[in-house]
């Protein structure tokens, strides 16, 4: 069953008085419960794609359907819940709160979804210990590894059982040990929990494990 299928996607950005167009005329299907690899040289868009995906940027033309529903017509508002329902997010760059602890990263999307405080402990706790990182909860990000910190952002990510968790280069600022546990893990919360993973990503690694890769030149699908 196709989760998401893009039709013609166009996307250009204005850069000074030049025109750049990122993406020409994208047509893609994504399966629910994939693990996908959107892959290219720099400057190839796929972070662009990446974003439309997440519904972080909209496209100038094309069709978007999640579900067979078409998003493209959705007002500001309505994508913007539409996203923090649906969607999970992992930066290569972590984006933890630097003054909030592990915790309370973690517990942030739960209390924009207005979650009691006793349910937002008992998932916390839960998702904490399927990352393998629950003795860290008390712990500001600056007391932890690069690969815990991005554990946080991973539990963060799932703690609202998304549909879908979009990473961008998730493994770029780890060393070669960690970036495979890292993507161990993802592979496996995958298989568990079926959630669909859509990585933008230069990591042969996250390649190898991709069950679909979307591979871009120029702002076009190339294989």
């Amino acid at each position: 069953m196709n989760l998401i299928e893009l039709e013609k996607i166009s996307k250009t950005y204005k850069l000074g008085k030049v025109n750049v167009q990122a993406l020409y005329d994208i047509s893609l299907k994504i399966g629910k419960g994939s693990f996908t690899g959107i892959v290219g040289p720099s400057g190839s868009g796929k972070t662009t794609l990446l974003n439309i995906l997440g519904c972080l940027d909209k496209q100038d033309s094309g069709r978007y359907f999640f579900e067979n529903k078409d998003i493209s017509t959705l007002s500001n508002i309505e994508t913007t819940i539409f996203r923090r329902e649906k969607f999970g997010f992992i930066f290569q760059t972590f984006n933890l709160i630097p003054v909030l602890t592990v915790y309370e990263n973690v517990e942030i999307p739960l209390a924009l979804l207005g979650i009691d405080k006793k349910e937002r402990k008992e998932r916390i706790m839960i998702i904490l210990k399927e990352v393998g990182i629950e003795e860290t909860f008390n712990r500001l990000p600056s007391e932890l590894s690069g690969g815990q910190q991005q554990r946080v952002a991973i539990a963060r990510a799932l703690i609202k059982n998304p549909y879908v968790i979009f990473a961008d280069e998730p493994t770029a600022n780890l060393d070669h040990a960690t970036g495979t546990k890292i993507i161990e893990l993802m592979k496996n919360l995958n298989q568990k929990l079926g959630i669909t993973f859509i990585f933008s990503t230069h990591d042969s690694k996250i390649m190898n494990a991709a069950n679909q890769l979307v591979i871009l030149e120029d702002g076009k699908i190339v294989g």
